[in-house]
């Protein structure tokens, strides 16, 4: 039987470690087409580009890895897989996977995860997706123990399938193999961003703004992403990109909307 085919993108740019590693781990399992962004695009959310031309260049950066083709991208994560689904590849990837993320994705953290919105551009398509993050913001972080996890993850997901309309949100304590106690199936904990704007000014006159922050958790569940991570488990977050609040339509509904 012919290996699957494996598109591996991310949002931290073609040659950050995290990327890297992940190839190396996802050519034990299929075969890996690249399609990442040509610099670091953290942060971008779902962002596209429409205003703006792309640009794609084929790449070799380290033959080692075993990819089929790589390919860096001028635009956005979701740009990435947009051109890799509609101009780059010669036929549909079994799964796309997103990573390996310098930094935490979990709780809120998803909606502003270009490495999320990677994988949930390839689940629009009808791909199966997985965005890994690792808790570690370091550029020298170190992947390999999450290695065996990521590669048993991928593989149930290409036997088991992921339900359509879902894509899954990965998230992997900073702790050595052995220190990690297993996996846990999560919601996304309740939280959000405590931010503030540092404003500073240019010798030139002019005011400019850092944005800063701190993270506040509001969800004391044991059943959420945070925990799993704080207990030293892998947490998976089932992730849909339909963002109807169902439960609040019939509540609608009783409105005097009538004219």
């Amino acid at each position: 039987m012919s290996k699957p085919l494996i598109l591996v993108t991310n949002d931290d740019g073609i040659t950050a470690p995290g990327l890297r590693a992940l190839v190396k781990f996802m050519k034990e399992i299929g075969d890996v087409v690249v399609v990442a962004p040509d610099s670091p695009q953290s942060g971008m959310g779902h962002a596209i580009t429409i205003d703006n031309t792309l640009y794609s260049k084929k790449m070799n950066l380290d033959s080692e890895d075993g990819a089929l083709a790589e390919y860096s991208c001028s635009g956005t994560p979701a740009d990435c897989v947009k051109l890799a689904l509609q101009e780059l590849l010669d036929r549909k990837p079994d799964i796309c996977v997103s990573g390996i993320n310098h930094g935490s994705n979990s709780s809120i953290n998803v909606i502003y995860s270009g490495t999320m919105s990677a994988a949930i551009e390839a689940g629009i398509e009808g791909v199966p997706a997985i965005g890994f993050s690792l808790c570690d913001y370091s550029w020298k972080a170190d992947f390999e123990p999450a290695g065996k996890a990521i590669k048993k993850i991928v593989s149930e997901a290409l036997i088991q399938g992921i339900p359509e309309g879902v894509v899954l949100n990965v998230n992997i304590p900073k702790l050595e193999e052995a220190a990690i106690k297993g996996v846990r199936i999560c919601r996304q904990a309740r939280a959000n961003w405590k931010e503030k704007f540092d404003k500073r000014t240019s010798p030139m006159g002019r005011d400019y703004y850092w944005l800063t922050g701190e993270f506040e958790l509001l969800d004391k569940g044991e059943d959420t992403d945070e925990w799993a991570l704080a207990n030293n488990y892998i947490s998976i977050v089932p992730t849909q990109f339909d963002l109807t609040a169902h439960h609040v339509i019939q509540h609608i509904n009783n409105w005097n909307l009538s004219s």
